[in-house]
């Protein structure tokens, strides 16, 4: 049997993706994403059977939700000391929809048979991986971006996609895309 390594996720518009894409500071050991790999990441799922992504796909169509806006704010990194791993961009603080739209994905994933990620989960859009770069080496643009409002993104669907890790980063196809509906049910 055939896997995928699976995800779902939150996209931005395009011209949303292509500010936070234009934002690398060219700093050594920081590999800031092309635009079209940056997204909110609802669930990771890894490795997933052909047999299970067909159960998933079907338990994912199920979800209903309606439209909302997503405020993208402020520029992080993590961990917050020592070396980071990771620099993104928030998106408020206790979103409703985006946390009834997580809950939603994950039982469809528990549905479909697939074990639940039982770590907290933190949204957030990754902008950057690091490796071997001092948080000081990133300290003043962060500061230079603390104030970070990129506005509200509208998120009207979201997207179950396959990952291939490749030496310059991951590429993405999407598997399966569920739109917003007008009408909100289980």
């Amino acid at each position: 049997m055939r896997s995928k390594r699976l995800f779902v996720s939150l996209d931005l518009p395009e011209s949303i993706a292509q500010t936070f894409a234009s934002l690398d500071p060219q700093i050594r050991g920081v590999r800031w994403l092309r635009a079209e790999q940056i997204h909110l990441t609802l669930a990771f799922f890894g490795n997933v059977e052909s047999e299970r992504q067909a159960d998933l796909s079907n338990q994912l169509q199920r979800i209903r939700f309606r439209p909302f806006f997503l405020p993208l704010q402020t520029l992080g990194m993590f961990p917050s000391r020592g070396r980071p791993k990771v620099i993104w961009v928030g998106v408020g603080r206790g979103h409703p929809h985006l946390f009834q739209l997580h809950k939603k994905v994950a039982d469809a994933a528990l549905a479909a048979g697939l074990e639940p990620n039982l770590r907290p989960w933190h949204p957030h859009i990754t902008l950057a991986r690091c490796q071997d770069v001092s948080g000081s080496a990133l300290a003043r643009f962060l500061r230079r971006h603390a104030d970070l409002d990129a506005g509200l993104a509208p998120i009207n669907e979201f997207h179950l996609k396959s990952s291939r890790l490749t030496p310059e980063g991951s590429l993405y196809t999407s598997e399966l895309t569920v739109a917003a509906t007008k009408q909100e049910a289980s």
